[in-house]
């Protein structure tokens, strides 16, 4: 994989003095990333092919057009015979028609293909997205992958329905009307082959140096995209600090970067359309110059003249394309590399080759053995995060793991269900270790509740059933009752209210709670419970705390305890230290033999 620039990459601290300057440290990486869509794109070529044949066609009734004028010129204007004229003006008449039903066709015929590649790429890169573990999207700004998604999958799509067959339509135009040009006058032909080779190596040049500010620019849009968003979720945050002003700030400076990779992108566009446009307008020059001189001496008829000239003019659009048409081009490949550096993201956690399927029943027995973890992007001269992790949880037993803040107590809540892996030893769900579990197997087994409650733009019902979209009216009114969500029978259509985006809509505590609510849905085989009742308010939370008992009485729970009062809930207590296990017992024992957890607690404030 070719990477111009990681996806992570923060520009808005580009200056304009350094956008050009920068380019020649990007590599490029050609067009072999828009070769690796091949698979993607195969199946909608022949309708391409046919849209280009199309337009092709088009192309060839407007070169062949000064032919009749040529005809017309040299036969009934010249002998001054209208009888003469309607044959090869009528004949114009259609060839004209023809040519403007075939663009029509084209476009019609080309939107489709485009459309559904874009729709496949899109698709392919969401599901991508999904797969990939969770230490990728914290380490990727969300900005560059909406880019990605939506600006990189429409610069493709026209690139394939539009760029991808005007480059071929254009080129092969150009080399038809140069062959009828030598066909009406090799002489003056030679002097417009002489300016358009030129011409083209210029384009070329341009083309490289194009697609490394292209690139930055796209990635420049990724980070503007992730400012964005943090300023319009975390609005509350920013009025409440006053800080928008400097959150602006911030945007202003990626905003002028990306001002300035733009601005340069246009100098050298400029330039190069300036040659584009000069070239062929001093050849056409000097075809008349000599054009004329041909004609004054008998050497060309009048009507070959025009005929030239029209056919000259005609083959302009397919020249002064070439540099727009190469800079689609280059944007298309520097979206494809965006695209193929998620695409090649390599999939850490994924299903087996062979799942195993869980065995009947709902036993749910928990074993954490010999765990060690580290997170991918961990230095390394540090050591894990978690080493030689043990503990073993019992069908319908609850165990609670406390210790001190950035001790790996979260990080064991990801790894039940394969959000993050092991980097040694096993996690075993019924004497099966869950690398060996279809995904789907192993999270319809295990629900998680996590600190921080999210929830999605959609009605509080699917929100609430989103792990369990088949559960009954009357299994969801349960998991209300367990989460003490009894709110949501006040909200205005109960349980088919939209909560806003990321359920900003609800207080932290009802969101907590409709979080919960969707974790113990189902009676999972195994709940993991990651603080989920620190917004609440101490009479809310030890009702739910009552209600949460009758379901962990009948399923495996993992307690992560950020808070001291929620280890009441656990039938024995996990004292993490150094990222093993240093205590084991109830609360009560552990309070009474060992100092460290009750300096914990005593921090936290005691339960008892």
């Amino acid at each position: 994989m070719s990477t111009t620039i990681s996806p992570t990459a923060r520009t808005e601290d580009t200056s304009p003095a350094d956008v050009t300057a920068g380019v020649s440290a990007i590599p490029v990486s050609g067009l072999y990333s828009l070769r690796r869509l091949w698979p993607l794109v195969r199946s909608e070529v022949p309708r391409l092919m046919v849209s280009a044949l199309l337009a092709q066609g088009a192309m060839v009734c407007a070169l062949v057009m000064p032919l009749f004028v040529q005809q017309i010129v040299d036969g009934p204007i010249a002998h001054g015979s209208l009888s003469a004229l309607w044959l090869p003006s009528g004949l114009l008449l259609l060839v004209g028609i023809l040519e403007g039903v075939l663009f029509g066709v084209r476009r019609w015929l080309a939107a489709g293909p485009a459309t559904r590649i874009q729709a496949t790429l899109r698709q392919q890169l969401y599901d991508r997205l999904q797969r990939l573990p969770v230490s990728y999207h914290d380490s990727t700004g969300s900005g560059q992958l909406l880019s990605r998604a939506v600006s990189d999958m429409s610069t493709l799509r026209m690139f394939f329905g539009f760029g991808s067959i005007f480059l071929m339509v254009n080129s092969m135009t150009f080399a038809i009307g140069l062959v009828i040009l030598f066909r009406l006058s090799w002489s003056l032909a030679l002097i417009v082959l002489c300016f358009a080779l030129p011409l083209i190596g210029v384009c070329l040049i341009y083309e490289g140096k194009y697609k490394r500010l292209s690139r930055l620019a796209q990635d420049q849009v990724g980070d503007l995209a992730t400012t964005v968003e943090e300023s319009i979720l975390g609005v509350r945050v920013l009025k409440a600090f006053g800080r928008s002003a400097h959150l602006g700030r911030a945007f202003l400076r990626q905003a002028t970067a990306l001002q300035s990779t733009e601005i340069a992108k246009s100098r050298m566009v400029s330039v190069l359309w300036a040659t584009v446009i000069a070239l062929p307008e001093i050849a056409i020059g000097c075809c008349i110059w000599v054009g004329v001189h041909q004609v004054v001496d008998g050497e060309l008829s009048a009507g070959t003249l025009v005929a030239f000239f029209t056919v000259a003019m005609i083959l302009r659009w397919p020249i002064d394309s070439l540099g727009w048409l190469l800079t689609t081009l280059t944007d298309a490949a520097a979206a494809a590399d965006r695209y193929f550096e998620v695409m090649d993201e390599p999939l850490r956690i994924s299903d087996p080759a062979a799942p195993i399927p869980l065995p009947p029943g709902e036993a749910g027995e928990l074993i954490f053995d010999r765990v060690s973890f580290r997170f991918p992007d961990t230095p390394s001269h540090r050591g894990d995060l978690l080493r030689d992790f043990r503990l073993v949880l019992r069908p319908g037993q609850t165990v609670a793991v406390v210790g001190a803040t950035g001790v790996g107590k979260t990080a064991i809540a990801a790894l039940v269900n394969r959000l993050n892996d092991v980097t040694a030893g096993r996690v075993l769900l019924d004497g099966i270790d869950i690398r060996s579990l279809s995904l789907d197997d192993l999270r319809a087994a295990v629900s998680v509740a996590f600190e921080e409650p999210i929830l999605f733009s959609a009605s509080v019902r699917e929100n609430i059933t989103l792990g369990r979209p088949t559960s009954t009216d009357a299994e969801i009114v349960e998991a209300i009752e367990v989460a003490h969500a009894h709110f949501v029978h006040d909200l205005p259509w109960g349980l088919d209210t939209r909560v806003g985006e990321q359920g900003l809509t609800l207080s932290g505590g009802q969101r907590q709670r409709l979080a919960l609510a969707r974790a113990v849905l189902g009676n999972p085989r195994v709940l993991v419970l990651d603080d989920p009742l620190s917004a609440l308010d101490i009479h809310t939370e030890a009702a739910v705390e009552r209600a949460l008992r009758s379901v962990l009485h009948r399923t495996t729970a993992l307690i992560i305890a950020h808070r001291a009062s929620t280890v009441m809930m656990a039938d024995q207590v996990a004292l993490l230290v150094d990222g093993r296990v240093a205590a084991l017992g109830t609360h009560h024992e552990l309070l009474a033999s060992n100092p460290a957890y009750r300096a914990l607690l005593s921090s936290e404030g005691d339960p008892r």
